[in-house]
């Protein structure tokens, strides 16, 4: 299985660290926040990463290379001239690099102790979503789970974690555009074709400096 890592946002809220550095370059404890990602999913036999590209986006593969330092393949998905194309965009852009039928999708601005799995089955559905207890910047939570099948709404939501297992079938179809993830899941949802696991191991999502700074401390 391929794992791909959304690279490509601008990072508006964490200016003006980001003004000179793209935000997946953002260092926790001396490290890349997007280094982080690429040990952790080499030493769970992950051996061929896909990585979207835009804002600052040729000082990413600059930094990173090939990726023979951690023994993996890093393949570059560039938006640089068309612009960042939101999540699922940036997905659709990248199928041809992905090729698999089933792929790991994780966003570069978390940081998190979750295993990745590299034989992730996802049967008939078209995506497995990792959720975790809300954080105090999103206590409204986004999806909701009953019975390990994510849905829309329900009294008790959690957040969704930037971490997801998707079938190709999912962006079947779908032009290449600026394109955002959030609608494409919720049809899939109400059709229930998605399930859902609640994550609650450590967790950051790294939005603004404050919370940088936090997982630093």
């Amino acid at each position: 299985m391929k794992a791909m890592i959304l690279a490509a946002g601008r990072g508006e809220r964490m200016r003006p660290l980001t003004d000179k550095t793209p935000k997946p370059l953002l260092k926790v404890n001396s490290k890349a926040l997007i280094v982080w990602h690429i040990e952790k999913l080499a030493s769970l036999g992950f051996s061929e990463i896909i990585i979207n590209i835009a804002h600052l986006g040729y000082k990413i593969p600059e930094a990173l290379g090939d990726g023979s330092k951690w023994g993996v393949s890093l393949i570059y998905s560039d938006e640089q001239e068309c612009g960042a194309l939101e999540s699922a965009g940036g997905i659709i852009k990248a199928l041809p690099l992905i090729k698999d039928e089933i792929f790991l999708v994780v966003n570069s601005d978390i940081w998190c102790d979750y295993e990745f799995k590299s034989n992730f089955d996802l049967g008939d559905d078209l995506a497995h979503l990792i959720l975790v207890p809300n954080p105090d910047h999103n206590p409204e939570g986004d999806f909701a789970l009953h019975k390990e099948r994510v849905i829309n709404d329900a009294k008790q939501k959690f957040t969704f974690s930037g971490i997801g297992y998707y079938s190709a079938k999912l962006f079947e179809g779908l032009e290449c555009k600026k394109t955002p993830l959030a609608p494409l899941l919720r049809e899939a949802i109400q059709n229930n074709r998605i399930s859902g696991s609640l994550y609650k191991g450590k967790w950051r999502d790294i939005g603004t400096p404050q919370r940088l700074a936090e997982v630093q401390n």
